[in-house]
């Protein structure tokens, strides 16, 4: 018999890709060295960042079906090559001193390489644990929110000592090995496999762990077609939303708010990705003991609660622990929803069931940004922002409970003997 791969090397190959290609969060450490080189303004350069980030959500929506049909490793090899040429190219972009040729690389051919290489591991974790799907999914993406921490200071470091240009060489060839060789072990579980003593069709407890079958197996034809498919993608698409418009306003807006310092919003800045990290593991992990929609209703309390608060957050101390809380919760929803997505929908087509949900991250990565520039330059604070975007994760919060009742009533109809949807699985 073929001896099967240990699963937590599974999951340390997914950490190598998702650490490699969440580099991208990293950006900004580009944005002053170009500006003083090339003179190229600010918002030119971050529009090649807005491009990835909007190449990521197409590319994951359109390569889920080729994910699930190659394959882990191959798609995490394919991840490789067009993140990897990417930012290489983008060595070549600077070298030429050419902003479309940046878009070109780093924009569209690198963020092909980051859409494909988010979901390339994903369903494969989710099949190699039933049992734990929220720890191993969290442990990926948290490598794709914990990256800048590692990136930023080399890329920064590079950039010192041999220049834009060659930094982007060697980084685009250090992520292609990388990324390469975490692929070489990435494979699907064997025909049938399950963690021992696990029984998938079986509700019971393990430990704390609640494990209940999943709600349907469908095809990501068939998931689009359901109501709760799109409650899901509204749900991250709203916590998206106003999480990235934080973010890109963070600094200003703490000072203006709280009063802090441009050295304090600066470092409360640099916690930030600290908080978006540990909140991807930790409620991606905590899910698995009190479920997926209740880890999501909890989000849009939390936020609920920090949105109406900012406005009035005057001390710089309870300002950051509403920011952090915020990022928690913002990490927390790209880390949770693959699992999400395997107890809605199964693991037949997740992938791409979890591609197409991820147009939501395209569209809130340009909506939310766009929606605060828009309030602020009409109000000229950022009040009103904060109190609109607390409304809607009232709506968020509202959606949640309704995914809820829907997940309760499909089933009871599957309970109930003389149901039609007895034993029904879609």
């Amino acid at each position: 018999m073929e001896k099967v791969k240990n699963r937590w090397l599974i999951a340390a190959s997914a950490v190598g890709v998702h650490i490699s290609i969440g580099s991208a969060y990293a950006w900004s450490v580009f944005t002053k060295p170009m500006n003083q080189t090339y003179g190229w303004e600010t918002t030119e350069i971050s529009m090649a960042f807005s491009i990835a980030i909007f190449m990521l959500g197409m590319a994951a929506a359109f390569m889920g079906r080729f994910v699930e049909k190659q394959g882990p490793r191959k798609s995490a090899m394919l991840a490789a090559t067009f993140f990897g040429v990417g930012v290489a190219g983008s060595g070549l972009a600077t070298a030429l001193e050419s902003l479309t040729l940046l878009y070109l690389f780093y924009g569209i051919i690198g963020g092909i390489g980051l859409g494909i290489g988010y979901i390339a591991p994903v369903s494969t974790l989710v099949k190699w644990f039933p049992d734990r799907r929220g720890l191993a999914t969290g442990l990926a993406i948290m490598g794709f929110g914990f990256a800048a921490l590692i990136s930023g200071p080399a890329a920064a470091a590079l950039i010192d000592s041999v220049g834009i240009s060659t930094t982007f060489y060697i980084l685009g060839a250090a992520y292609f090995i990388v990324m390469t060789l975490a692929a070489q072990y990435l494979s699907p579980p064997p025909e049938g496999w399950a963690p021992k003593g696990f029984e998938p069709d079986a509700e019971k407890s393990k430990g704390k762990i609640k494990i209940r079958p999943d709600l349907s197996q469908l095809t990501a034809n068939e998931a689009v077609k359901t109501r709760r498919f799109w409650m899901l993608w509204t749900m991250l698409f709203l916590n998206v939303t106003c999480g990235i418009a934080v973010i890109s306003v963070a600094s200003p807006m703490a000072q203006e708010i709280a009063g802090m310092t441009p050295i304090a919003a600066a470092t409360m800045v640099g916690l930030m990705g600290l908080f978006n990290g540990c909140g991807r593991i930790g409620w991606a992990t905590l899910s698995d003991y009190i479920g997926r929609p209740n880890v999501y209703t909890t989000f849009f309390v939390i936020q609920i609660v920090a949105f109406f608060t900012l406005p009035i957050a005057v001390s710089a101390f309870l300002f950051q622990i509403l920011v952090f809380a915020i990022l928690t919760c913002y990490g927390g929803g790209f880390a949770t929803v693959p699992a999400y997505i395997g107890d809605l929908f199964g693991t037949k087509q997740l992938g791409a069931i979890h591609g197409y949900i991820l147009t939501a991250w395209a569209v809130a990565g340009v909506v939310g940004p766009l929606l605060l520039s828009l309030i602020y330059d009409t109000t000229q604070n950022y009040n009103l922002t904060m109190i609109i975007f607390g409304v809607l994760f009232i709506i968020a919060f509202g959606l949640s409970l309704w995914i809820r009742a829907d997940i309760k009533r499909i089933r009871n109809e599957q309970a109930a003997p003389n149901s039609k949807f007895a034993g029904v699985t879609n």
